[in-house]
């Protein structure tokens, strides 16, 4: 299990067991997490850091990594993986996702990933990404019995995690993200209620397959969407991780987020405590997904997980290593 806020070292302090890393290559973020695991195979965080690189700029439109974004994300990759063994890692995983999967020059990139940082991205599959995130919320925040939906909304897919008393019944992935819904409604500055309808019309419908879904009893979210609008509830002044994990956002709260972001463009955005900069374009179409998931799942709240993929890919692969 994931250590507590308690426990967790400080990235300066001398290793008392063994530290591993993680990268998570998304669409419009990467991420890393370094953690130790003591001899008793408790996980305790090391770091824990993103940077906003937009890998997916472009890609719904020419089916490619674009230059600019290669460059922004190769550098931001080698900056982790230096940052990682500085720490002590002994071995940094990178993964890609919908980003990667659906890029037709993934492969390339990859082989540049390799050569300047000495690392191989996997990129798995929407469903192994739900998955590996359910294990994280069971893992760290721990899953409530009777039915849950998990779901983790990213800049390029959503994925969503049926389970009962801690059981996966069923996960899929879908291709629908803020980034690239930000760039088809144009949501990074201010929008009409018209245009805000037809995106949420759109949403409603790629969400269909939950329709047909029994109302859970509890929902859990996570990615940038959730935290950052319960970043954004709780007006933090700097982003407190341990402050998110396990809060709850209500939908009405989700709402009035969406009004104001709607009213505003980018640089107005960035002055609300508690949003991180690098979300101000896609975050008000992260929140419309947010509020369709809650709508059609008949939830009036979510528990909010800051723990995601990047953790429970740690858990699973450096369990017995």
């Amino acid at each position: 299990m994931i250590g507590s806020p308690a426990g967790t070292a400080q990235p300066g302090s001398a290793p008392t067991g063994r530290r591993f890393g993680v990268i998570d290559l998304g669409t419009n973020s990467v991420k890393l997490h370094v953690a130790e695991r003591d001899a008793a195979g408790r996980w305790t965080p090391v770091l824990d850091r993103s940077e906003v690189t937009r890998l997916g700029e472009g890609l719904a439109e020419t089916g490619a990594i674009a230059p600019a974004a290669q460059e922004r994300t190769l550098a931001a990759i080698r900056g982790m993986v230096e940052e990682a063994r500085a720490l002590g890692a002994e071995r940094v995983l990178a993964l890609g996702t919908m980003g990667m999967r659906n890029a037709a020059n993934s492969d390339a990139f990859i082989e540049r990933v390799r050569a300047a940082c000495g690392i191989t991205i996997e990129v798995i599959s929407g469903e192994e990404e739900a998955r590996l995130a359910y294990l994280a919320v069971r893992e760290s925040l721990g899953i409530p019995r009777g039915s849950v939906v998990v779901f983790d909304t990213g800049g390029g897919s959503t994925q969503v995690t049926l389970g009962h008393d801690g059981r996966i019944l069923e996960r899929f992935s879908l291709n629908l993200g803020a980034a690239r819904l930000t760039e088809r409604f144009g949501l990074a500055g201010p929008v009409s209620d018209e245009t805000l309808n037809t995106a949420r019309a759109t949403i409603a419908g790629e969400l269909g397959r939950l329709d047909a879904l029994p109302r859970p009893d509890a929902l859990v979210g996570m990615g940038g969407a959730v935290t950052n609008l319960t970043s954004v509830s709780l007006a933090l002044g700097r982003y407190d991780p341990d402050r998110i994990q396990g809060a709850t956002l209500s939908r009405s709260e989700v709402e009035t987020q969406i009004a104001r972001y709607a009213a505003l463009d980018a640089v107005g955005r960035r002055a609300i405590p508690g949003l991180q900069p690098g979300r101000a374009e896609v975050i008000l179409a992260g929140a419309l997904v947010v509020l369709t998931l809650m709508d059609k799942l008949g939830q009036g709240r979510v528990s909010v997980s800051d723990r995601g993929l990047r953790h429970g890919v740690l858990i699973e692969r450096f369990r017995d290593v």
